[in-house]
């Protein structure tokens, strides 16, 4: 997406400048009448105003497409169904429209201080808005008109411009009748019923700019009759939000699809139509996104929306396996809120799905807005999260049935890989242990069943066993009875609770692990789903049935499950919380710290919370402290809650930042391109892997991004340290504070030129993901005294493919062949001139670095990679102007000022195939093949191509 600076350019603008955070509690949905009827459209009625009923009929749709040169996430076409009446907006939302509901009811005040719009034109749609924004706008619309809001969220994050950038908890219920944006299929069954990007405004009518709604040819060429029915701009003008996250398509019919289950880590979603800057033959109906990944924080010039109204029944999202659910997990908090109860946000939530049986995680560390599902077929039953947090350990038997069960470990990533069985007989609620000599073990027992019965319990027994390189050891059994709800750090206390609150006890005084008694807590009333603390307080809890002890220590009365209740190391009720109202608890359990120290106290547990109908529909965390309830997640049947959190201890985090220390993506940012933000965490993460030996680094954008291969230069060793929307900013600050102090082998640098960035100013991009990402100001104040922590936290981070675009070959940056496409570029480069003050900034500074370059006696050059040799049609030198005669200009300066320029654009004369291509400006895998050949080439003769240039002076 491309976004304004002023009224004169449409650029790319990285931020949500200094996220503010606003209360803003939408649990509870506003209610109408109590049976809430579709109303009739009539004359007279604002309800519907300006929307037409949309009637599927019994017809399919398209999604996607079969093309091989489409984006991937384009592919492959998938037949949707659709068997609801809905309505849709027959126009694009206007800026009169927007500005009079925002006006008219409760929102925000952020939103109402903040946003204000330049009303040249009351008739325009309305953009420069976030897909939250638009969420926001409905919910408005529905409250206005007495309606239940279709989206629920907990709390609204806004930037300095009022747009708001973070919805936390954001769940949209597809069940109720409401105004929402429009789902993909919904959007495409209407505009596949006239789709005629020649008549609609383009890049090559519309002067690059917007126009007022329905007045583009597609409608006034209709009768009157027609046009009052018709809905316009469907195919440009703006760009259009939609309802779905991206979501991937299968090749199957799917019946009233609603997208993916969520955007990924980033929060990736859909836009629909095209918009003024694009050529109609480069409007595809199946076409979902922009140039770069768009997220629900991003917003530009030329992107709006349009709204619908009605219910969804059997909605079905798509897993990103392709699997279909028709209840997906929601994660409810965002990173931050989580640290203020876990005093850090890098965390781990792990749990069963009893709909599917299948083993689920949420990694708060990298955003925490997606649930991930590991499947196969294996039954999942109490989960248990490493020390490490990068396994899980699991069973598939089920405490309080007796059989057989077996335990498993598995690497906690999305397909759940290096899947490893403990070769045992029977082996049942996996316990994660680290001894005092440091080895990691699991402790498990042969049977959880029903302990009730004495002589039954004590034929089954409790085993350890260690595991290390993926690989476990000899199994050793511990003693008699089945305590699989925790052995103390120091083997003198484990429990169990499955039906009757056991425990194994060493006397004090004692070191005779022999002279254990085995005896029964809670006077012998029944308990379950114990929990055995990690620290020294050595504190169990469990739920009970309403036991009459329980309701005497609590003195109130409740029933089964209502109370979590806590015991110290002799079995003495301590604590007792009840549930919130209306619901009970089950499947309790202390929240583990990373190396499970018994020298930090906690007191949080996460428990799942069951509604009144008995489904166990969230999970929380508890802080015993002061009995504060945070929900992380809710869905239909979510099972056996494990979480892991990072930090030994509080003079840890405080010492090196469990937050903060080599974190470069803060994945709460507000980044409108948080793609950016995690292609630069994870150059930072490669640069400090291969600092001690790079001898060559190269900065740019995503141009370069996709165009050099590291591994493929002979030359020198090298590192690509570009990243989507990098300029000389970034990489001046990158030189400063990292590549310079660090990289001790360093001989080459190089910068990307692009002549149209080079109308950029520095808060224009670079100080937007400087300002989001807190690994480089802690780096500031920490990296001399903490360095190796922050290099061990930073080399330690994974950067999963959910993370990065979807159109990478999986585990590079590169991209497939997809042909040069129709090139476009931005509303307005007349303005762009040598003689533009923001040109003199950004001309200096590049000077300014190649001079400092020369100063240490590093080499240094600058690249241009191939675009289009299309854009020779066209007025523009590239998607980011300027205009041909400027760009060939700026080229001359910097020749003319010294410096080395290695052009592979040649001002379109160059021999790069269309197989080379992914798009107008990327080279695919096989063009960035030629092109880093070429530029291992120019680097064995930088030194004549130096003495060359002086010649000249």
């Amino acid at each position: 997406m491309t976004f304004s600076l002023g009224h004169k350019i449409v650029l790319f603008v990285l931020g949500s400048l200094l996220a503010i955070l606003c209360s803003c509690d939408s649990s509870g949905r506003s209610h109408g009448a109590d049976s809430i009827t579709r109303p009739q459209q009539s004359a007279t009625s604002k309800k519907f105003s300006g929307m037409r009923i949309v009637k599927p009929g019994e017809g399919r749709i398209a999604l996607g497409t079969n093309d091989t040169l489409a984006p991937a996430k384009e592919r492959p076409s998938m037949k949707v169904e659709l068997t609801y009446d809905f309505y849709m907006g027959q126009a694009e939302i206007t800026r009169r429209e927007y500005k009079m509901m925002m006006d008219s009811v409760e929102v925000p005040a952020k939103w109402n201080q903040k946003r204000k719009f330049t009303l040249d034109s009351l008739n325009y749609p309305v953009t420069n808005i976030t897909y939250y924004d638009a969420v926001l706008y409905v919910n408005a619309r529905s409250k206005f008109e007495k309606y239940d809001t279709a989206y629920t969220y907990k709390s609204a994050t806004f930037n300095e411009e009022g747009n708001c950038t973070g919805l936390e908890g954001l769940v949209f219920h597809p069940e109720l009748d409401a105004y929402r944006l429009p789902t993909e299929a919904e959007w495409v069954l209407v505009a596949g019923r006239r789709w005629n990007p020649e008549k609609g405004w383009n890049a090559e009518n519309s002067g690059h700019g917007l126009h007022v709604v329905c007045t583009a040819d597609e409608v006034s060429e209709l009768d009157s009759a027609a046009r009052d029915s018709a809905f316009c701009d469907m195919a440009g003008n703006a760009l259009e939000w939609v309802n779905d996250w991206m979501g991937a398509f299968v090749d199957s019919v799917v019946v009233n699809y609603v997208g993916g289950t969520d955007g990924g880590s980033i929060g990736e979603k859909v836009v629909k139509g095209g918009s003024y800057n694009d050529k109609p033959k480069g409007m595809k109906i199946y076409n979902r996104g922009d140039i770069y990944t768009v997220t629900g924080s991003s917003r530009a010039d030329y992107v709006g929306f349009r709204v619908a109204y009605g219910k969804i029944p059997d909605a079905l999202w798509v897993n990103g396996d392709g699997s279909l659910t028709s209840s997906r997990v929601n994660v409810l908090t965002k990173a931050s809120t989580l640290g203020t109860v876990l005093g850090t946000s890098k965390a781990k939530l792990a749990f069963r799905n009893d709909l599917t049986g299948n083993l689920t995680y949420v990694d708060f560390a990298i955003g925490g807005t997606s649930a991930v599902e590991i499947r196969d077929t294996l039954t999942v039953y109490h989960p248990e999260i490493s020390p490490n947090g990068k396994l899980v350990a699991f069973c598939t038997g089920l405490e309080g049935i007796d059989g057989k069960s077996q335990v498993y470990v598995r690497h906690l990533n999305p397909s759940g890989s290096n899947l490893v069985k403990l070769n045992a007989e029977s082996a049942a609620i996996p316990r994660w242990r680290v001894l005092e000599n440091g080895d990691t073990v699991i402790v498990y027992v042969t049977s959880a069943g029903n302990n009730k019965d004495d002589a039954s319990f004590k034929s089954q027994s409790t085993w350890q066993v260690k595991f290390a390189n993926n690989r476990f050891g000899t199994p050793q059994k511990l003693f008699d009875g089945a305590y699989h709800d925790g052995v103390s750090k120091d083997g003198r206390l484990a429990v169990t609770g499955a039906r009757l609150l056991r425990a194994r006890v060493v006397p004090s005084g004692s070191a005779d692990a022999g002279d254990a008694l085995d005896t029964v807590w809670y006077g012998g009333e029944q308990a379950c789903n114990a929990s055995l603390s990690r620290d020294n307080s050595k504190r169990t809890l469990f739920l009970d049935f309403g036991g009459k002890t329980g309701k005497e220590f609590a003195g109130t009365d409740y029933g089964t499950h209502e109370m979590l209740l806590v015991v110290d190391s002799t079995g003495t009720l301590v604590r007792g919380i009840p549930a919130p109202a209306g619901t009970s608890f089950d499947h309790a359990e202390w929240v583990a710290r990373s190396d499970n120290s018994p020298k930090l106290s906690s007191d949080v547990a996460v428990v799942t919370l069951v509604n009144g109908e008995g489904a166990h529909s969230k999970i929380a965390l508890l802080n015993l402290a002061d009995s504060a309830l945070l929900e992380v997640a809710s869905g239909m049947e979510l099972w056996h809650p494990n979480m892991w959190v990072y930090g030994s201890s509080d003079a840890e985090r405080d010492s090196v930042s469990a937050d903060s220390a080599g974190v470069y993506y803060d994945p709460e940012g507000g980044y409108e391109y948080a793609t950016s933000a995690v292609e630069l965490a994870s150059k930072m993460s490669k640069f400090w892997s291969v600092y001690k030996d790079v001898e060559y680094v190269a900065f740019g954008s995503s141009m370069t991004l996709n165009a050099l291969i590291d591994d493929s230069v002979k030359t020198y060793k090298t590192l690509n340290m570009s990243y989507t929307l990098g300029d000389v900013f970034g990489a001046i600050y990158l030189l400063k504070n990292y590549v310079l102090p660090y990289a001790s082998s360093l001989k080459v640098v190089s910068m990307e030129l692009t002549p149209g960035f080079l109308f950029h100013l520095e808060e224009d991009m670079w100080e937007d993901l400087y300002d989001n990402s807190p690994g480089f100001a802690y780096d500031e104040k920490h990296l001399d005294a903490q360095f190796d922590a922050i290099v061990k936290s930073a080399t330690e981070q994974e950067f999963t493919k959910d993370m990065l675009s979807s159109s990478y070959i999986e585990g590079t940056y590169l991209l497939p062949s997809a042909g040069w496409k129709e090139p476009t570029y931005i509303d307005d480069i007349a303005w762009m001139y040598t003689t533009n003050s923001h040109f003199k900034v950004d001309f200096e500074t590049f000077k300014g670095l190649k001079k400092n370059m020369e100063t240490l006696g590093i080499k240094f050059f600058v690249n241009i990679t191939p675009r289009s040799p299309m854009y020779r049609e066209t007025e523009a030198y590239d998607y980011f102007g300027p205009r041909w005669a400027v760009a060939e200009s700026i080229i001359s300066m910097f020749k003319e000022s010294g410096f080395i320029v290695f052009d592979e654009y040649r001002m379109g004369e160059h021999d790069y195939t269309d197989d080379m291509a992914f798009n107008a400006t990327h080279l695919s895998e096989l063009g960035a093949r030629q092109y880093t050949a070429r530029l291992d080439s120019v680097l064995t003769k930088l030194d004549s191509l130096r003495a060359e240039l002086d010649a000249k002076k």
